[in-house]
């Protein structure tokens, strides 16, 4: 695809330039990879899943940089939450087994120790807890986030860690140490192996830590009504992210809406219309980025 192409694609829900940046307030985070308990029905993950944040300093008009960010990013939320679903639909398949192997009660040990569930292995509440917390966010959602932590990928953090949303790490040299760190302070901003990463780690926050119990109540809500989840309801869940509280979120909400952020959301929605383990498994291992992006062909396994 040629970038005159992408850029048509991605300009359309584009309305204005939006900067945001709060005081984050991360959380203690013990394991930040978000990695991926082995799962035989979870496909190698990509090359290009593994390549470096692009250098959007270089681009001197504000849509063009927006453009570039949002063409970039979207395909590996594609990816991370595709590789979710499948996750997602293992474990539901656990749920109707009368009784579970060896192998599979290491699977949900290894998940509820990732998610921090801490209920009887293979029983009912940790099934249900597991549900709760195994599962996407809406691409509108980590879109703005991602823009308002890094500052459009400019960060020191982005550029130098592939670190899209202030996550912060505990152990020495596990990232960069912030300038303005406080004498007596440990922590460091994560440093990852791609933005990919980034952003597994990122949904696997959101979806563990306490103080967004908030966000996973609201999910839930709308998964047992059959409503679709939406970035902008979920956004109020991050009440605890920043120190600037009601103010961030508000801040998260108005960039949805000035940038057209829900135009991912439905996108996203079009492609897991259907929700076949054979498309699933082709999202979550496509080729070519470029499969991802919106308007392409449903056949992510072709080269584009």
């Amino acid at each position: 695809m040629s970038a005159a192409m992408r850029s048509l694609i991605f300009a359309v829900p584009l309305l204005a330039f939006a900067i945001g940046g709060g005081i984050h307030v991360p959380s203690v985070n013990d394991d930040n990879t978000g990695s991926e308990p082995a799962l035989s029905s979870l496909p190698p993950l990509p090359a290009w899943a593994r390549e470096d944040l692009p250098d959007f300093s270089d681009y001197q008009d504000a849509t063009e940089k927006k453009v570039a960010f949002f063409s970039f990013l979207y395909p590996r939320i594609v990816l991370a939450n595709s590789r979710i679903l499948i996750e997602r639909d293992y474990l539901d398949s656990l749920t109707r087994k009368d009784s579970l192997s060896a192998k599979e009660y290491a699977w949900l040990a290894a998940q509820a120790k990732r998610l921090r569930v801490e209920e009887e292995p293979g029983s009912p509440e940790q099934l249900f807890l597991l549900r709760k917390r195994l599962d996407i966010i809406p691409p509108s959602l980590i879109l703005a986030q991602a823009a308002n932590e890094s500052a459009w990928g400019t960060s020191r953090f982005a550029r130098h860690g592939n670190n899209l949303f202030g996550q912060w790490c505990f152990s020495k040299g596990c990232g960069l140490v912030p300038q303005s760190r406080v004498d007596g302070a440990s922590h460091e901003v994560a440093s990852f192996a791609s933005p990919y990463h980034s952003v597994r780690a990122y949904i696997q926050n959101l979806n563990r830590h306490a103080s967004y119990q908030g966000l996973r109540d609201t999910r839930l809500d709308d998964r047992e009504a059959g409503t679709p989840l939406s970035g902008l309801a979920l956004a109020r869940g991050l009440i605890s992210y920043s120190e600037r509280g009601e103010e961030y979120v508000n801040e998260i909400r108005s960039m949805i809406r000035y940038n057209n952020l829900e135009f991912y959301d439905i996108e996203f929605r079009k492609i897991l219309s259907d929700r076949s383990p054979s498309h699933l498994k082709e999202l979550a291992s496509a080729n070519a980025e470029n499969a991802l992006l919106p308007g392409q062909s449903t056949d992510a396994s072709a080269e584009s």
